[in-house]
């Protein structure tokens, strides 16, 4: 380990800044070099005399400049390559700091990744992709080239489903996809059904092409059979959407029994299912797709942005085996979108090929663990509803807390936290919340936060001094 002491006098900045920008003087100054392990949170706090989250924040922000790598269970090291150039730093060219804007964090986002080796693997691919890039910034064809559809295919044998190529499509999104998708089984003022607690971007989808969105009633399973027998029988629906998998925000996963219930359902009434599979990927094991049991009827929507990255802005998309739904989907996506990215496309197929979205996957799982298991060192057992590979939890609020106090309350403690409002499809939204565990919070800023929340969640609101 590298004895640094910095001298935090030589930097204006805020303290976590400071630590910051004393990495990159003394990296260019040859006082750090390449390789050095950084000493611990909790050393460099004692040292300096701050709290251990300040260095995590210093920490973080370095890594953010590309000046060092964490990883987890070996720790923090300065950055650099066999390459780099005088002074210690990278030869490619630094990291922007114009890039590392504030995300969003009502966004159920993925923990970023922070493994040296992996963000390698990463940038890797990114380098090979670049070999091409004169064709990539061509137009190309409506659905992906022949090469993207093989990658897609292969993807989607992970979970199961080895649909023929020309019922694949690459899409720009999910979003995208669901808004042609509904398009194009239904019209103003037709009913749509859900889970009566969905996605807030259907309700979105379903409001702007308005849609009368109806929620389905729902247990520990999901959706209840019997119920959605009646909405078919009493409103003629022109659809289904359903998140099975590691529900948004509800985090439960539909079992293969209920599945085949539904599946059995629809195809008796004849209506369309929209299979949103967007946390598809996570669990190592998890049941067959809908798309499995209704072939014929359902449209399997599988967004990579909760498993390799948002900003690939990139889904795959399964058709039903009916070549006129084909059609119409095509015709209204080409309309709308004209063709997913050819860069981000070829990306994704790298990473599918060289092993890197695996790589990523595997990263996601033991991460999203990790952040859970901090989740329940605090909370107490039953209090709130959670998966080992969500990157949420779903907390009803308890001693008095509404909602909307609960909201306020939290946004000094860096958590995004949703009230239950943007997720109730109708009646009354209960008193919960959505807790985001994921983004670019480093794990000791994540335990500082829902350490504060555990505290708030001892006692009633007054207490905590929420209302001052």
């Amino acid at each position: 380990m590298k004895n640094w002491h910095p001298d935090l006098s030589r930097s204006s900045s805020p303290l976590y800044m400071a630590i910051a920008d004393l990495v990159e003087m003394d990296l260019r100054s040859g006082h750090l070099s390449a390789g050095d392990r950084l000493p611990t949170h909790r050393e460099l706090a004692r040292r300096l005399a701050v709290d251990v989250t300040t260095v995590a924040r210093g920490y973080l922000e370095a890594q953010k400049r590309g000046l060092v790598q964490s990883h987890v269970g070996r720790g923090t090291f300065v950055a650099g390559r066999k390459d780099a150039a005088p002074g210690g730093l990278p030869a490619e060219a630094a990291p922007d700091a114009r890039r590392a804007g504030a995300a969003d964090p009502s966004m159920n986002m993925p923990p970023e990744p922070d493994d040296p080796e992996l963000l390698a693997r990463m940038r890797d691919g990114l380098s090979a992709v670049a070999a091409d890039l004169v064709p990539l910034l061509r137009y190309q064809g409506f659905g992906g080239a022949a090469m993207d559809r093989e990658a897609a295919a292969a993807w989607l044998g992970r979970r199961g489903l080895t649909p023929p190529h020309e019922r694949i499509f690459t899409v720009p999104g999910a979003h995208p996809a669901l808004l042609a998708i509904l398009g194009t089984l239904a019209r103003p003022g037709d009913t749509v059904l859900s889970e009566d607690i969905t996605y807030p971007g259907m309700r979105s989808i379903a409001a702007q092409l308005r849609l009368r969105l109806c929620g389905l009633p729902m247990d520990a399973d999901g959706i209840l059979p019997e119920a959605f027998a009646a909405a078919c029988a009493r409103a003629a629906p022109k659809a289904l959407y359903l998140n099975p998998t590691l529900h948004n925000p509800l985090t439960l996963t539909m079992p293969a029994a209920r599945r085949a219930e539904i599946a059995a359902v629809a195809r008796q009434h004849r209506v369309p299912i929209i299979e949103d599979d967007a946390y598809g990927f996570l669990p190592a094991e998890g049941p067959a797709p809908l798309a499995a049991h209704a072939p014929d009827l359902t449209w399997h929507v599988a967004g990579l942005s909760k498993c390799l990255g948002a900003g690939l802005r990139l889904a795959y998309v399964v058709a039903p085996d009916d070549s006129r739904a084909i059609w119409s989907f095509a015709g209204a996506m080409r309309a709308g979108n004209v063709m997913a990215s050819p860069l981000t496309t070829a990306l994704a197929t790298r990473w599918i090929e060289d092993g890197t979205a695996d790589a990523i996957l595997r990263f996601l799982r033991g991460e999203a663990a990790a952040r859970q298991g901090l989740v329940a060192g605090l909370l107490p057992a039953g209090s709130y509803r959670a998966d080992a590979t969500s990157f949420n939890i779903w907390l009803p609020l308890p001693h008095g807390w509404t909602r909307s106090i609960f909201g306020t309350y939290m946004r000094a403690s860096g958590l995004g936290v949703v009230a239950s409002d943007a997720f109730t499809v109708e009646g009354t939204p209960a008193e919960a919340v959505r807790v985001c565990l994921g983004g670019p919070l480093a794990r000791p800023d994540l335990q500082t936060g829902l350490e504060f929340m555990a505290h708030a969640l001892e006692g009633p609101p007054e207490l905590s001094g929420s209302f001052f």
